[in-house]
């Protein structure tokens, strides 16, 4: 049965004390440079007597934690910034205790100052927390005094009886409790405000929240992307509805004008994709909200001019842009990619008269969460303390790699990877399993050859597998024609995936032609399509190895909901590790595949 809403405890008070000052790297959009003045021609801001007219809020926000509380690894762990000349340089960046030494420092100054999220904030993520069922992440979001996030996706890994828990408190059901000290739950309200117990109609949490201060009243709506049920295994979602976000948004925002409330901010955990990957990327340059594309358009273009800033996430990207609301006018609209390597700094300016926002005043920027500041001491306990629980499990070698196995491009090295050892898998299952197909998305990250702890170049150790692969999808068999394959493959450019293709990485042996010059199912060049070098024949079965997350048509590969002769085997973790083990050795290392099974058109 999906959770009930439960009261929100108050939250804790913030810690006295802020940590030294910490430089931050900054891109920066407004919607204008001018800040409006009171009745008496003071400027905005809390003087310490009679408030003025205008009182500038302060909103810190981030998105798609999943969970990383240390640094992240290779490309996981860097941002991209555009130089004066054009030139781009890569910076590291994230971890928790260089992020809430960031905040913190953002904090100082500003009285009137609110942090939120955009969703993701746990799921799929590295073992330190994933092995506690991210029992870590809620308490370092405590510790960073998180005032609000919405849902992603991944909030429903687990179920919402899971979620509710991880709101709540309370130790895990099956697993009990972690340490001698019961788990308190999250001090900030988690916001579904979209996602609706199937019997009762009512959303499983709180749909919104308002901050208030000295009079200043900000409300905030939180909704995940619709298509929620698409991207998360059936287990997860079951008993749930997801209602569209721009009519939930709506819905709430009118109620929230009923109850006095004017200034609105949306968490939507959807996003968009912005036409540079550097963080510092003007994203109108050319205009408001020319250099974005993606979902988060539509919806920005349709959500309630009373809604006065997006808060958005989904897609790991970063950007500061302006779109147009139903009336014509600019408004805001922000993310900060992933894993904690961004945050956000916007200035709201708060109009006491209307109680509103003065949009026109609005400012905001993304700040790199460098690693050259000192590191939060509460943070470094918090983390000590989870690795030495996970250590038992975490530092054990399963594997040896003579290089980084990256997960970036449309088709990795890490994914190919995975995809060989679901092979391998499978055929000790079946011998007669004849290819592996593994979606993208469950990449969560590549392999680094570089050391991350004491054990050594080269070393996989469980952590980093489990890194790669949290989700603990089985490893399926299912028989195909070779007609399903082909519009298997087909689905990665079309239907549902037609703007936003998913590319399956494919096992050894798999080879086709993409030609991204073409549009929908077209891209993938039928006649190409060869498997160890023989043309696929529609008539016969092919055996196939996929995870339990696409053996049940997810992703909107709906044709691999439809396989026959069912094999269900280990967890998809384990059979990267025995691969791992069975192909390498400390004097003889794994090389990273060589991502060449698609050849792409461009």
């Amino acid at each position: 049965m999906p959770a009930t809403s439960q009261p929100f405890r108050p939250r804790r008070r913030r810690a006295a004390g802020l940590l030294a000052a910490a430089a931050s790297l900054a891109t920066a959009g407004a919607l204008t440079a001018a800040l409006p003045a009171d009745a008496h021609g003071n400027p905005s801001g809390d003087h310490g007597h009679k408030p003025s007219r205008y009182q500038d809020v302060q909103l810190l926000s981030f998105n798609d934690l999943h969970g990383n509380l240390e640094p992240p690894s290779g490309s996981s762990g860097r941002v991209t910034e555009l130089q004066a000349d054009g030139t781009t340089k890569t910076i590291d960046a994230g971890g928790v205790e260089y992020l809430a030494t960031h905040l913190r420092e953002a904090r100082k100054n500003n009285p009137y100052s609110i942090t939120a999220a955009g969703g993701d904030m746990v799921g799929a993520s590295p073992l330190i927390s994933g092995l506690f069922h991210d029992e870590p992440t809620i308490e370092a979001l405590n510790k960073l005094d998180l005032d609000v996030t919405s849902v992603g996706n991944h909030e429903f890994d687990e179920g919402a009886r899971e979620l509710a828990r991880l709101q709540n408190g309370g130790c895990h059901p099956t697993e009990g409790c972690y340490t001698d000290k019961k788990f308190k739950g999250a001090d900030f309200p988690y916001l579904a405000a979209n996602v609706l117990d199937e019997k009762t109609k009512k959303p499983i949490l709180k749909p919104y929240w308002v901050w208030k201060k000295n009079g200043v009243k900000v409300g905030f709506i939180g909704v995940t992307l619709e298509g929620t049920p698409g991207i998360v295994s059936a287990d997860g979602v079951k008993g749930l509805q997801f209602k569209d976000e721009v009519e939930t948004i709506n819905k709430y925002a009118k109620e929230l004008q009923k109850q006095g409330v004017k200034s609105i901010v949306a968490l939507i955990h959807e996003g968009g994709f912005p036409a540079s990957s550097s963080y510092n990327y003007d994203c109108d340059a050319s205009g408001g909200g020319s250099g974005i594309s993606g979902p988060i358009v539509d919806i920005a273009k349709n959500v309630t001019p009373a809604v006065d800033a997006l808060v958005t996430g989904h897609t790991h990207n970063a950007y500061v842009c302006t779109i147009d609301d139903p009336s014509g006018k600019p408004r805001m609209v922000t993310s900060a990619a992933s894993f904690g390597r961004l945050y956000t700094d916007t200035t709201l300016t708060y109009d006491r008269w209307t109680g509103d926002i003065a949009r026109t005043a609005v400012k905001s920027a993304n700040h790199v969460v460098t690693r050259t500041v000192p590191k939060a001491a509460d943070m470094t306990a918090l983390i000590g303390k989870w690795n030495t629980l996970a250590a038992p499990i975490g530092n054990r070698a399963i594997g040896y790699i003579s290089a980084d196995v990256n997960s970036t491009g449309t088709e990795s090295p890490m994914g190919d990877l995975i995809a060989d050892a679901q092979l391998a898998y499978g055929k000790e299952l079946d011998p007669e399993t004849d290819l592996a197909l593994m979606n993208p998305g469950g990449v969560r990250a590549g392999l680094t050859y570089a050391a991350k702890g004491a054990e050594g170049d080269g070393v996989v150790t469980y952590a980093e597998g489990f890194t790669v692969q949290p989700f603990a999808n089985t490893v399926n068999l299912q028989n195909f024609t070779g007609a399903q394959v082909v519009q298997t493959l087909k689905e990665q450019v079309s239907g549902t995936n037609a703007a936003a293709p998913k590319i399956l990485q494919p096992s050894s042996g798999l080879t086709y032609t993409l030609d991204l010059t073409k549009t929908g199912a077209d891209r993938v060049v039928t006649d190409s399509i060869r498997l160890d070098g023989k043309a696929i024949d529609p008539a016969a079965t092919y055996r196939v190895a996929t995870n339990s997350f696409l053996a049940g048509g997810g992703d909107g590969f709906t044709t691999l909901g439809q396989g026959t002769g069912d094999l269900v085997g280990t967890d998809d973790l384990t059979a990267l590790a025995q691969y791992l083990t069975a192909h390498s050795t400390a004097a003889s290392p794994l090389a990273p595949p060589a991502a060449n099974r698609i050849t792409i058109v461009q």
